[in-house]
């Protein structure tokens, strides 16, 4: 059962920060409750569902107006602020409901020239829904449990029996002008109601008060709630799966994927779901002829494509001719699919990229795949709600969602296609970055610096107090695991960590490292072998592992060590450091030789003085005693005279993983050093 969140004393401290405006009281409830709708993933998925309420103000002239405050785009419901609700002038819109057709890029060019503040985000493609009702609050949702009955064929009865006289069907119409007319149609027919089924779309519930409809909502909901909670019964056996290993799996497909796209597009990012009640449900004996029915509403073509790519036998264990026939023929079948419903449509269109968002496979779950680990976990949130959908409808009777031109009219919506090359992805987007010493001063920095770029994160650290906090800076789509690099199967693990997380690795970036001293007369073995582990073999089992998926993939990579300064110019009692960096400088050059007809660049970066766990201000001390001057002297000790920071390091990191026709390199940072030149 979903919870109804209303708290008085939260609503009473929003209406008191609001002001004694009456509008923006309303408005602040109206946030309010947009974020508890918002905040529940059985009501609403990523951006799906819209809020609005009605309000009078002044204009600039002192004049009354009457105004509607909608959901614009780009907003989430979960985090919404007032902003995320801009205000359109009503009057206007409601003089619109007349006109026999609208066509979608008029409606939005009605709605932007009536909007108060121009410079507010687009209002919702269903605002003209919200503005014919005449309700002073509305709520639209996509609760699960409403879209598995919006979603039989039995829809109207089960309302009937349900909810009486008092929730309304309105007939499969693609959101729009038509859409808003018919609802406002619907509910004039039954005044009385409380809220309304969209058949195939969602849910809407409207009062008098943000309350009201909140309340109503929830009500409702909780209503099909317990009727699927009775009739819900087992209705197919299950198969024993064994399952398969998506470390196998999935560099395969991404690079199987990968032929179906332009060389320069980016590389798909997966999102696994393992879940119990997701694995149960593909182990169902009818689980493949689900997967063709289509989608629980139309909004998630857009994320998801249909069907999912099931993937079963040889193709889920990885076995790449098998993938390389799966992906061809899905691929096949799309562009089928587009041939079959372009030609119907008014305006000629733009076919897609011919490659599915989301995939089924049987012992193993779902994943969503996207140009980006965000796109791929909302492809995956919604393939998750899409087969609770299912299930709770062929509970009660058959999953039945809207056909397959209606379908193509959704995914192909003019204002979607409108979209199409207008905005270029950041020179990173796809790639995956697997950053050891992820947590440290230069690690977070590069990973910092990547991922403004658009690549999505990985960090392997030893600590997990340090490596927690670098992911929370991250934000939720970064992944991390805790490691100790020394270990011979520490790199293997890195590597598959990254790819079950991501679907696979395209940039290494081989940081970690730490730093012993004293005189080599001295040195015991112990200290030079530990250095070595972590300084060299560390950075050779990271790589090994790496450059096996990146050869997978298909696609290329970036090899990226972070060598030292250390290995061309030694300092004092420093060389239990310096030799293992000397090995790792030549490991770059072997790497580079080795992988170039792979298409795997192979870089380093010389560094010299950089804050970090590794050179702390103890080491500073003592480094600047061995070379007699301060500790200020010391770092500023270079050509420029200036420190060189993490973020400098990070930056060549960067430079490196974009310089398309460049291995072999390593690039120095130091701020200029004579005796640390290369040449």
């Amino acid at each position: 059962m979903v919870e109804n969140r209303w708290r008085d004393d939260e609503a009473q401290r929003l209406v008191d920060a609001a002001g004694a405006d009456p509008a923006d009281q309303a408005l602040a409830l109206r946030v309010y409750t947009s974020r508890l709708i918002g905040g529940d993933p059985d009501l609403v998925m990523h951006g799906g569902g819209n809020t609005s309420c009605k309000v009078t103000r002044r204009d600039l002239l002192g004049d009354e107006i009457r105004v509607l405050h909608v959901k614009g785009s780009g907003w989430d419901l979960g985090s919404i602020e007032a902003p995320g609700l801009p205000g359109v002038r009503l009057d206007p819109l409601l003089r619109l409901r007349p006109l026999d057709r609208l066509s979608d890029e008029d409606m939005v060019n009605q709605l932007r020239c009536n909007l108060l503040d121009s410079s507010s985000p687009n209002p919702s493609v269903e605002t003209l829904l919200h503005a014919f009702l005449p309700h002073a609050f509305i709520d639209h949702s996509h609760a699960t449990a409403m879209l598995a009955l919006a979603n039989v064929p039995e829809v109207e009865a089960i309302v009937r029996d349900l909810f009486g006289d008092t929730v309304a069907i309105v007939p499969y119409i693609m959101p729009g002008f038509g859409l808003s007319k018919a609802a406002a149609e619907v509910f004039e027919a039954k005044p009385d109601v409380t809220g309304m089924l969209l058949v195939n779309h969602g849910h809407f519930t409207f009062g008098d008060t943000a309350r009201v409809s909140y309340d109503r909502m929830i009500d409702q909901v909780n209503v099909v709630e317990a009727f699927l909670a009775e009739r819900a019964t087992p209705r197919v056996a299950a198969r024993a799966i064994e399952p398969p290993k998506p470390e196998r799996l999935f560099p395969a497909l991404r690079g199987a994927l990968a032929k179906h796209r332009d060389r320069d597009a980016a590389m798909p990012v997966f999102d696994l779901r393992s879940a119990e009640h997701l694995t149960a449900f593909l182990a169902r004996d009818d689980m493949t002829d689900l997967s063709t029915r289509g989608v629980a509403t139309p909004d998630h073509v857009i994320r998801t494509k249909a069907p999912p790519l099931v993937l079963q036998g040889a193709a889920a264990d990885g076995d790449c001719d098998a993938l390389d026939r799966a992906v061809a023929a899905w691929a096949d079948a799309y562009r089928a699919y587009f041939e079959r419903n372009a030609p119907k449509t008014a305006e000629p269109k733009t076919m897609l990229d011919p490659t599915p968002g989301l995939a089924w496979v049987p012992g193993l779950g779902i994943f969503g795949i996207g140009s980006n680990a965000k796109a791929a976990r909302v492809a995956a949130d919604l393939g998750d709600q899409q087969i609770r959908v299912i299930e709770q409808a062929e509970s009660i009777g058959a999953f039945r969602p809207i056909k397959e031109f209606d379908l193509f009219e959704t995914e192909y919506w003019s204002l979607e296609q409108a979209k199409l090359g207008k905005g270029k992805p950041p020179a990173l987007n796809g790639r995956v970055a697997l950053i050891s010493g992820g947590a440290g001063a230069i690690g977070r920095a590069t990973a910092e610096a990547v991922k403004a770029k658009g690549a999505d994160v990985f960090l392997v650290d030893a600590d997990q107090a340090s490596l927690d906090a670098a992911l929370a800076a991250l934000g939720r789509d970064a992944g991390g695991a805790v490691l100790d690099l020394t270990d011979r199967d520490a790199g293997d693990e890195a590597v598959a960590a990254c790819t079950r997380r991501f679907g696979g690795v395209d940039i290494l970036v081989s940081n970690a490292g730490a730093a012993w001293g004293g005189a080599m007369v001295d040195l015991d073995d112990d200290t030079l072998r530990t250095s070595f582990e972590l300084n060299f073999f560390a950075h050779q089992h990271m790589a090994q592992a790496a450059a096996k998926v990146m050869r997978t993939q298909g696609r290329g990579g970036v090899l990226l060590f972070n060598v030292s300064k250390q290995a061309i110019n030694p300092g004092k009692n420093f060389g239990a450091y310096g030799l293992p960096k000397a090995a790792t400088f030549f490991l770059v050059r072997q790497y580079a030789l080795e992988l170039g007809g792979d298409g795997i660049r192979v870089n380093g970066v010389n560094a010299d003085r950089i804050r970090s766990g590794l050179l702390t201000d103890a080491m500073i001390a003592e480094r600047a005693e061995a070379r007699g001057v301060d500790t200020q002297r010391y770092m500023e000790g270079n050509l420029l005279g200036r420190e060189v920071e993490a973020r400098h390091v990070a930056n060549a990191f960067v430079d490196l993983a974009l310089a398309e026709r460049t291995t072999a390199h390593v690039m120095t940072v130091d701020g200029g050093n004579v005796e640390a030149a290369l040449r």
